[in-house]
């Protein structure tokens, strides 16, 4: 049965059908080509490229990322203050090599406007390649048949391979194929126009725009053979870079190849006599290296060996090896859910970002958009810890470890930004490229302290799913050491009788609630943070003392520290409210107005893009799952009554606003028993990117939410739970679907669960047996073995939630009413107030 409506689906499937392992689309648009380069962007977490047409125009926004290729650049703010964040950091835009012009008799193939017999432009995710094949009737009648292919290879890191086929179908003409490196960071396009350098939806205030030159070139350098090497340094950052491509040409045809460079362009041209019938194929390897500062001749040397082993070998072997390493990802990562193609396909097109974003990042982070654009500037934030790491740890181990390694590397940035903030330990920035801090409005940015949390949060979870010993030794426990050190002096005792330790003057994940004491989400976090540390130093003493003594001398650690965390963690204050019976989001929460979304324009949203920020942090309103966040992320510390009050409270005035809601909204709502919302949730949060819900997608794909979406299927509907290294399953099947299947590798032993209507099945295909529980059963899943346990159905199944005022009328613990409204000046006083005054809430 499908789940996705089709009066419903939010993807117009005449121009993207469903297909189960394809993304594929039967027609040329051009009036969203930033949601399509979005899309259509391949990458292997090191080097990305947008799916812009191989011609270069039209386009939205062109671009090339490499992950960490980055410029810097002097953070102005209107007012100083000591501590503000000062070094800016922003992803650039690598020199273009997918550019490949056609002309036939002089007539340039340009999308927008060629007349179009045949078209269809997919990406498989069983092989990674975006291919496009189209019919061109020219403007003097001519048919040509064009036939492309990309790919950014996941076993080559530096590599990306293209081919471009021409035929003639009709009539023989003279073809010109210029194939081209571009610099467009620094302002010129093909035809050396300003404006079009970086596309026609390219906006500079989504990513911050240089008053200079920003690539200085370092060199070019060209072969008869047709290779090109063109290198470059970053004006400020000092980072370098080279970039290489190598070109051959297969055809009957006669054939005429010139080739040049210069500073920003290099060209490889093909001039050709091409006849009816006789195809010419342009075959283009790339190689990328970057740096942080060596020189650009040793990165052109580097460019050079990546190119030579493909001229050794041929492209057909590293096509063949793309195959191989994805099949063998699929074997780990792969989600089925049958009978619904449009289901199946959105779920394996954002599992397939995640690699893309991931794989080959090797010890760099994952930026909010991957590869895929240049949204929040390149900046890695807390999205990989939470929302990406836990899927990586359970299907890619070996990337988990390189992401936390990334962690580690910067960690002693991190000391020196606790330093400068007046903290022990360490403070891992919020938003960054190099390590610095970048985020230019604290309140919404460092005061967001439980980034600490979520890392060491990302660092357990990973030593528990794999067991790996060593990197806890070598790198976890430092940075649980040093998180630990910040919260014990962060946070300050207060006591009435029993002491109850406090953490003030933070913001949590809800960036609609700004800088407050006792964030829930940051409380109970750091608690776990805390016992992390605690479990970890204490571990290490006794199973490794030797080892443990070296750490504890590089850290400078005394047993009385440890000892004061687990006090902290004990003592640690979590806000609840007993009147309303939830626990509220911050000490001083409760005690605002709610905002009434019901009543607030739809032109109003979202409303950080319509409000100021002091307006919204005045109500009970909030942009993305905070409480609700802490309910899955620590789900072992609250009841199953807490999460369903607080889950009725937080929902109805949670706005979505941000793409990381929707898919944790699923999660509990799964589990405390409304099933139709978590369906609903679910969708919203798959299709983000496919239907462009948010409208944003032109800025590069939502890697964060892509990765929610893993966790959607498997800790909400699949109800594994993970807590304290245990894996235990209770299932949410939606009704509608006959059944789901996943493969989870808990140390080192790959699980593979079925779930349907009536059962879990696990099948061990490790070498060790497996332990996991099934509500509150444990079962050993020995290798080779097949385990089916019966379930008595798929949990509560309660009505939905409706409206979108939790407790209109209610009233708080001192006996006020608690009232909503909608800020509008144009609105009279007493319609802003309830229908009766005070002492009669309007109702809704």
């Amino acid at each position: 049965m499908n789940t996705v409506d089709p009066q419903h689906d939010p993807v117009d499937r005449t121009r993207f059908p469903a297909d189960p392992w394809r993304l594929v689309e039967a027609d040329y648009r051009v009036e969203d080509l930033g949601t399509a380069e979005t899309l259509f962007a391949l990458g292997n977490g090191y080097l990305g490229m947008r799916g812009n047409p191989e011609e270069g125009r039209d386009a939205h926004t062109h671009g090339t990322f490499i992950n960490g290729f980055h410029e810097t650049w002097d953070i102005k703010h209107a007012e100083e203050a000591y501590g503000f964040a000062k070094t800016g950091q922003t992803i650039v835009n690598a020199p273009d090599s997918k550019l490949i012009k056609l002309y036939v008799d002089d007539e340039p193939l340009l999308m927008s406007t060629a007349d179009l017999q045949d078209y269809e432009r997919s990406v498989d995710f069983r092989d990674g390649q975006l291919r496009r094949r189209l019919i061109w009737r020219t403007p003097s009648g001519k048919r040509v048949c064009v036939t492309t292919s990309r790919m950014i290879s996941f076993t080559e890191r530096h590599l990306a391979l293209m081919t471009y086929d021409v035929e003639m179908l009709e009539g023989d003409a003279p073809i010109v194929i210029s194939s081209q490196i571009l610099n467009r960071q620094d302002g010129i396009d093909e035809y050396h126009q300003t404006s079009e350098a970086m596309g026609e939806g390219f906006d500079p205030r989504k990513a911050a725009k240089f008053a200079g030159r920003v690539l200085e070139p370092q060199g070019h350098w060209h072969s008869e053979r047709g290779r090109i090497i063109m290198g470059y340094r970053c004006a400020k950052s000092g980072m370098t870079l080279a970039v290489g491509a190598d070109h051959t040409i297969e055809t009957d045809n006669e054939v005429e190849e010139l080739i040049s460079t210069e500073d920003d362009l290099a060209k490889k041209v093909f001039r050709i006599h091409a006849t009816k019938g006789q195809p010419v194929r342009i075959t283009k390897s790339v190689a990328y290296h970057s740096s942080r500062g060596v020189p650009a001749r040793e990165l052109f040397d580097r460019c050079r060996r990546t190119l030579d082993r493909v001229r050794e070998s041929s492209i057909e072997a590293f096509q063949d090896a793309q195959r191989d390493w994805l099949e063998t990802f699929w074997r780990n990562a792969d989600i089925e859910i049958p009978d619904n193609v449009e289901v199946q396909q959105a779920v394996r097109w954002n599992l397939f970002q995640l690699a893309q974003a991931s794989a080959r990042s090797d010890q760099m982070g994952v930026s909010a958009k991957g590869v895929t654009g240049s949204g929040y500037e390149g900046h890695y934030f807390w999205d990989t810890e939470v929302y990406v790491l836990p899927f990586l740890a359970y299907t890619m181990p070996s990337v988990a470890r390189n992401l936390l390694r990334f962690r580690a590397n910067i960690l002693p940035k991190a000391r020196e930004r606790a330093r400068e903030m007046a903290q022990r330990g360490a403070l891992f920035p919020w938003r960054t490229i190099n390590g610095d801090e970048a985020s230019a409005y604290y309140a919404a940015g460092t005061a967001q302290y439980h980034i600490d949390a979520d890392i060491a949060f990302a660092v357990m979870k990973y030593v528990r799913a794999t067991g790996d010993e060593d990197f806890l030794r070598r790198d976890g426990v430092a940075i649980l050491v040093e998180t630990a050190r910040m919260w014990a002096d962060l946070g300050f005792w207060r006591f009435n009788g029993e002491g109850s330790f406090h953490i003030h003057g933070v913001t949590g994940p809800d960036e609609y609630t700004t800088v407050v004491n006792n964030n829930l989400f940051t409380n109970v976090m750091a608690r776990h943070n805390l016992e992390g540390a605690v479990e970890a130093v204490r571990h290490l003493e006794e199973s490794a003392p030797d080892e443990f003594a070296r750490i504890a001398r590089r850290l400078d650690l005394e047993p009385a520290e440890v000892d004061e965390w687990e006090a902290c963690a004990e003592h640690m204050f979590v806000p609840y409210d007993d009147t309303l019976g939830v626990h509220p989001q911050d000490e001083h929460f409760l005690e605002r107005e709610l905002w009434d979304l019901a009543s607030t324009p739809p032109d109003k949203r979202p409303l950080l893009l319509h409000y100021h920020p002091l307006v919204i942090y005045r109500f009970q309103v909030l942009k993305q799952a905070d409480v609700v966040l802490a309910l899955f992320l620590q789900g072992d510390r609250f009841t199953a009554e807490e999460k369903k009050a607080d889950f009725d409270y937080y929902d109805p005035i949670t706005t979505g606003d941000s793409t990381l809601s929707a898919v944790v909204q699923s999660i509990i709502a799964s589990e405390v028993g409304y099933p139709e919302m978590a369906l609903r949730y679910f969708l919203s949060g798959l299709f983000v990117d496919l239907a462009d819900t948010h409208h944003n997608t032109s800025d590069g794909a939502h890697i964060a939410s892509t990765g929610g979406v893993w966790s959607a299927l498997v800790f909400g509907f699949g109800g594994m739970r993970d807590y304290q290294g245990r894996i235990t399953f209770d299932p949410r099947l939606p009704e509608q679907w006959p059944s789901l299947a996943f493969p989870i590798t808990l140390c080192g032993n790959r699980i593979r669960v079925h779930i349907d209507q009536d059962a879990i099945t696990f099948r061990s295909e490790g070498e060790a047996a497996v332990t996991v529980g099934v509500r509150g059963e444990r079962y050993a899943v020995e290798p080779g073995e097949e385990v089916r346990v019966p379930l008595d159905g798929q949990g509560p199944r309660l009505p939905s939630l409706e409206g979108t005022i939790p407790v209109i009328g209610g009233k708080r613990a001192d006996g006020t009413i608690i009232t909503a409204g909608v800020p509008d000046p144009l609105l009279d006083a007493e319609d802003q107030l309830l229908p009766g005054g005070p002492d009669h809430p309007r109702e809704t």
